[in-house]
């Protein structure tokens, strides 16, 4: 648990959100580096960045109503271009079609919402005149790269990304999540040469910077040092993520296609069972999950994403208190299934729905009553004896401290149904094992 900032582990479920430019090529938000783009070649996208359509209000309530207690809005991404009208870069949103601050309003409507303020903000600009190029850079194969470098200087660069980071933590009241991205030296990731890494953004400078600036906020671990957030990408955790023997704060960050900007013909679309699913996974084993979605150069959330968004939402409005303040379980989950803890309350999470009765090991004499989570409705409890071999009606040959529930054979007409354990006192006491 973040002592500072207990909200993030109760929480457990927020929205990332990448949006910029890259917004109207629509193919990637990479895709300054993935087509080699020169910053000339993509000013284009700077000059015809007119996003009417943008409500941020309308961002929040999709978010709230997804069950989601936090959003992490791109303030910059990779190719340098800002959403809110720094001082120190003419690259902005005020000086394009849009001609405002786009940070200001994202900030206020999910203040209106209930909602905890998380910004993204790239280490890495292709944009900047002293970003030397390196490996990740999209002008890594010039043929001139050694004369593009002459002249840069990454100490004014670093000057740059300091005051960038203090202008977001100063202008626009309590910030509570900062996500950096993204470090790439040393053997972390060793395809990019000329990786940056600690030294290159003076990390523990920024980072006191940034504790003084907002001592509530939460920072994640891409600064290449350690942070207060662990943050796999595009993985899920077989278990809980352990630091030196202790369990660490983690949060799964997730696409619901493949790309985070908005990418226009990639159809590689997650169900939303299978997004739920992912949810779950991650509270079992004590972590959160900061799900994407990359809204239009209009300003709009796709509608596949919206879709997704409320499948999502009509479950956790049955579902929710299984996942917020949830945790990682002491008990062992049987297979298709999912253990989520809180307090006295064990959360079973069925993956795959069986007939008639399913088999809780090491349970027996620990729970006081069960229901399915969805309706409230009673499950009934049955402790087999062990020695007890199945005949006709009667199932048995269970080991020893096996705890049987009986279900109806109509599976809930839920994503994923879930039984709601009231275990006794002496059982509840060690309670859920957060990351």
């Amino acid at each position: 648990m973040i002592q500072h900032a207990p909200w993030f582990e109760e929480a457990r479920f927020g929205m990332f959100v990448h949006w910029g430019i890259y917004a109207l090529p629509a193919r990637h938000e990479w895709v300054m580096n993935i087509e080699e783009t020169t910053v000339e070649e993509y000013s284009k996208y700077f000059q015809r960045f007119d996003p009417d359509l943008y409500d941020p209000r309308e961002w929040a309530r999709a978010a709230r109503d997804a069950g989601m207690k936090y959003v992490v809005l791109t303030t910059k991404h990779h190719d340098g271009f800002c959403l809110w009208d720094s001082a120190l870069t003419d690259y902005k949103a005020t000086n394009t079609p849009a001609g405002r601050d786009l940070i200001a309003p994202y900030v206020e409507a999910l203040r209106a919402e209930g909602l905890k303020v998380g910004f993204y903000h790239s280490l890495i600009d292709w944009h900047h005149p002293d970003f030397t190029v390196d490996g990740v850079h999209p002008q890594r194969n010039a043929d001139d790269v050694e004369s593009l470098n002459a002249g840069r200087d990454m100490a004014r660069y670093r000057e740059y990304l300091h005051g960038q980071v203090r202008e977001l933590l100063s202008n626009y009241g309590t910030i509570d999540y900062l996500f950096f991205d993204f470090s790439y030296s040393g053997t972390s990731i060793t395809e990019f040469w000329g990786g940056k890494g600690r030294k290159d953004w003076d990390s523990e400078a920024l980072l006191a910077m940034v504790r003084e600036l907002q001592p509530g906020i939460v920072v994640n671990d891409r600064l290449d040092i350690p942070g207060d957030v662990v943050t796999p990408e595009q993985y899920q955790p077989t278990e809980p993520m352990m630091r030196d023997g202790v369990s660490v704060t983690w949060e799964a960050c997730q696409t619901l296609n493949g790309s985070w900007g908005y990418d226009r013909d990639n159809l590689n679309y997650k169900s939303v069972d299978l997004l739920i699913r992912m949810l779950v996974d991650g509270v079992s084993n004590g972590g959160n999950l900061l799900l994407n979605v990359g809204p239009t150069g209009r300003g709009s959330i796709d509608p596949r994403a919206l879709s997704s968004l409320e499948g999502i939402g009509a479950w956790m409005k049955l579902h929710s208190r299984a996942i917020y303040g949830a945790g990682a379980s002491r008990f062992t989950a049987p297979p298709d299934a999912r253990y989520t803890q809180r307090g006295d309350r064990l959360y079973v999470h069925l993956f795959a729905w069986p007939f008639e009765y399913i088999h809780l090991p090491d349970l027996a004499g620990k729970v006081e009553y069960a229901q399915l989570l969805n309706d409230a409705s009673e499950v009934f409890l049955k402790e087999v004896d062990p020695d007890q071999q199945a005949f006709n009606t009667i199932p048995g040959g269970q080991p020893p401290g096996t705890l049987t529930i009986k279900l109806p054979v109509q599976r809930p007409d839920v994503a994923v149904p879930v039984l709601e354990l009231f275990l006794k006192q002496t059982a509840a006491d060690p309670g859920a094992v957060n990351g």
